[in-house]
């Protein structure tokens, strides 16, 4: 089961977090911002289908985030846990803890924004677009 979200990158793309990493659909950025990696996303987790909801939260699913922009390529790989609501409306998070808020889609992930592939930063500070594709197994 795919869920795939579009958004762009911004010039104060930092991606220096080194815990979490995040989408938003917000259309502005702060420096402060340095788990973010893109902004206006076309889609947050209160978009996601009840089937794939449903999915993440059994605590077995493993759940992958494929990051694609400019060319550079980063699969990001977590998992399932089941107060995993999607109710956010603004962001999407991915964790490397087991922390569940509304804006969680994956827990234990193995990436956070400071690990993610420096030429794919470089890239999305560049405003490059981002393609994410989520996917439940």
């Amino acid at each position: 089961m795919d869920k795939n979200v579009r958004a762009r990158g911004h010039e104060n793309v930092a991606a220096t977090h080194g815990s979490t990493l995040e989408v938003t659909s917000d259309d502005w950025l702060t420096p402060a911002g340095d788990c973010i990696l893109a902004v206006e996303a076309d889609t947050t987790p209160a978009d996601f289908g009840d089937g794939f909801v449903a999915a993440c939260r059994s605590p077995e699913a493993t759940i992958t985030a494929t990051l694609r922009a400019d060319g550079h390529e980063q699969v990001v790989e977590g998992r399932g846990h089941p107060d995993l609501t999607f109710d956010g409306d603004r962001s999407l998070v991915a964790r490397t803890s087991t922390y569940v808020d509304d804006r969680t889609v994956m827990v234990e992930a193995d990436t956070a924004a400071a690990d993610v592939d420096r030429d794919l930063v470089t890239a999305l500070a560049d405003g490059a677009d981002l393609e994410v594709v989520f996917r439940v197994n």
